[in-house]
């Protein structure tokens, strides 16, 4: 059959794969064997799907160590702004604004160890 590829973005990320063309059953068409791999695991999402409104907040989408948190609290922020920045597996993951709010409260510090799902940042 044929290969085709495709540019796919992840989280602000570009990435450019290469999908062949299988038969429905799962087999690949006779000559072109396919190596069995492991599904890819899901994207981590980079801020809560809500909007922050008063009393709301981001929380860590991942266990890593806190490298830098642009922010104070009082500030003004927009949508697609670096609220912090957490290193996991060597990798920099920017926590970025869902949308423009004021920061009320920074619950981390820059060397923390945080753990998934703990408090970042709360809105007023």
């Amino acid at each position: 059959m044929s290969i085709k590829t495709y540019r796919i973005v992840v989280d602000g990320q570009t990435y450019m794969v290469e999908v062949e063309e299988v038969k429905s059953d799962g087999q690949a068409p006779a000559g072109n064997p396919v190596p069995r791999t492991a599904p890819a695991p899901a994207p981590v999402a980079a801020a809560p799907a809500s909007p922050p409104a008063s009393g709301q907040a981001v929380k860590a989408p991942l266990q890593g160590t806190v490298l830098d948190i642009p922010v104070k609290p009082g500030e003004q922020v927009k949508a697609g702004d670096i609220l912090v920045v957490i290193e996991a597996m060597k990798m920099e993951n920017e926590i970025v604004a869902p949308l423009d709010a004021v920061v009320d409260q920074v619950h981390a510090n820059k060397g923390d160890v945080v753990a998934s799902g703990d408090l970042l940042i709360s809105f007023r």
